[in-house]
């Protein structure tokens, strides 16, 4: 049975998210109907005379707050600033410039073999016990990787465990749970935290000025992010899962393909010693960025700063960290290992890493349109106090508030599989809102990414679900679109659950969301984005 016949039988609530996912148009043109639908709402409220005091800004003359009204984005002004800021709208957009600058890095690593090598050599020696945590925690660590984690990590996961005398099927089902549910989930902040607080800082922005993004500012949150989920996919795994696929028979085609060695998961020697150039890199750069932190008159602290500012250098400074982090041990293996032979295969790599991100950049001209419209119409401030008000005239407490931003993007996840297209259109609203009632911009992103991730693995909508679809039919040939929805429903049940709790546990104790952020903050006292 092919997957496009599995696909039309599928009924039910996975056919019809199947069937409606199928009827959207791009993300680009979902963000061109975006920004008509603005044009078009603004004029009506900027007619109606829609309006909201300014919640930190007095007006000398009267001693009041400030009223802010709706302006149409078809005024004179804003078709002027449109036209004549365009190119700065675009290069400006943060996300831009933060994601295409760890991507240079993260690239070399991707194609010198070092994530790929390093995924391997971490599965090649791990005792049955702990086999699905170490699958689990890898895939995690992997979507530092972006494509390579889906890619090399799924089908090697199934490899693995029939190595061990377990279902396939099983690894497949762990290691996607972990790559595609555990998506935000990490040790250590990566590409997608520039991406998503890059688009919290822009967020920001359409109110209140000056705010930069921290791409740590989630750093503690998505690790224990991780350490929450590691159990929950462990036991969905042995005690669910596996009992359930135990029973479908393996395609005899594939397993000797495997078994007669077709598929080796072992590392040659020299990527063993690339691992080990690159690891020493690692080492040297660590050291390197503490060394300038804490060494008399140190760069990346600021003297003159108050004490909770002194760090904030340091804090900025983590974006070319991650450059160098991802591109020197990329250069250390890829010489090693043979896969880089000089500095042309560098710059070749980086090249080849900048024509990935060319559909990023055409979605990111649209974004930064609609969330650079969206602060000229003043919106996102009437928004965000109305909504304010709303709020707190209902007294919910701050995790319940933080808990609807959850739910309606796991909700919205499963139409639009996009976590960043979700997000500029999302955080405009919801980041400013919540910052007028006292939670901290990291914590409403934190927030977004648990609800984001947690429906990736059910939802056909996600780009590599046809992908791990494929990845199961090299085993079992009959497994279809529904048997592999139905499999990891029980992990995304778990995943939630689990996400849910910690996010109002972290807002309950009021725990870091990573250096030098926290669950609450204070309005800025910044001048509005006009």
């Amino acid at each position: 049975m092919n997957q496009a016949a599995v696909a039309q039988t599928q009924g039910g609530i996975l056919g019809w998210i199947e069937k409606t996912g199928n009827r959207l148009p791009d993300p680009v043109f979902l963000f061109l109907w975006f920004i008509l639908a603005l044009v078009v709402i603004s004029v009506v409220a900027a007619w109606a005379g829609w309006s909201a005091p300014h919640p930190v800004e007095i007006d000398p003359e009267t001693g009041t707050y400030r009223i802010i009204a709706v302006e149409s984005l078809l005024s004179g002004a804003n078709i002027r600033r449109l036209l004549t800021q365009m190119p700065e709208t675009f290069t400006h957009f943060p996300p831009l410039g933060y994601v295409l600058t760890v991507m240079l890095g993260a690239g070399v690593a991707e194609r010198s073999g070092l994530f790929a090598t390093a995924m391997r050599a971490a599965m090649a020696k791990v005792s049955a016990f702990w086999l699905t945590p170490a699958v689990a925690l890898v895939s995690m660590m992997g979507n530092h990787a972006a494509d390579a984690a889906f890619v090399v990590m799924i089908p090697l996961a199934g490899i693995v465990y029939h190595a061990a005398g377990r279902h396939p099927l099983v690894g497949i089902a762990a290691s996607f749970a972990a790559v595609s549910g555990g998506f935000s989930a990490n040790l250590l902040p990566g590409q997608l935290d520039a991406l998503l607080l890059g688009i919290t800082e822009a967020s920001v922005n359409t109110v209140f000025e000056g705010w930069t993004a921290n791409i740590a500012g989630n750093w503690f949150f998505i690790a224990a992010m991780t350490i929450i989920y590691l159990p929950v996919i462990w036991y969905v795994t042995d005690r669910i899962i596996e009992p359930r696929l135990s029973g479908y028979a393996l395609d005899g085609t594939a397993a000797r393909a495997v078994d007669d060695g077709d598929d080796d998961t072992s590392t040659s020697p020299d990527e063993r010693r690339g691992l080990r150039n690159a690891g020493l890199v690692v080492l040297a750069l660590v050291a390197l960025w503490a060394a300038m932190v804490l060494m008399p008159n140190a760069p990346l602290i600021d003297p003159d700063a108050p004490p909770e500012g002194q760090l904030t250098p340091f804090y900025r400074s983590l974006l070319p960290f991650f450059l160098l982090v991802f591109l020197l041990p990329g250069w250390a293996y890829g010489r090693a290992a043979g896969t880089i032979a000089d500095h042309r295969d560098l710059v070749a790599m980086m090249a080849e890493a900048m024509k990935d991100m060319a559909y990023y950049m055409v979605l990111a001209f649209a974004a930064a349109h609609f969330v650079a419209m969206f602060a000229w119409s003043n919106m996102g401030l009437v928004l965000a106090v109305d909504g304010a008000d709303a709020l707190r005239a209902s007294g919910l407490p701050a995790w319940a508030m933080l808990l609807g931003v959850l739910i309606f993007g796991a909700t919205l996840n499963l139409l639009i599989g996009s976590a960043s297209a979700k997000w500029a259109v999302l955080g405009p609203v919801m980041v400013p809102m919540l910052m007028l009632l006292g939670l901290s911009p990291e914590m409403t992103t934190a927030a977004y990414r648990v609800g984001d991730s947690g429906t990736n693995i059910i939802t056909p909508l996600m780009p590599y679900f046809p992908l791990v679809l494929v990845f199961c039919q090299r085993w079992v040939k009959g497994f279809g679109l529904g048997s592999l929805a139905a499999t990891m429903v029980p992990y995304a049940v778990g995943i939630m659950a689990s996400g849910m709790a910690l996010t109002v546990a972290w807002v309950v104790f009021d725990l870091p969301l990573g250096p030098g952020a926290s669950v609450f903050s204070e309005v800025p006292t910044a001048i509005v984005a006009q």
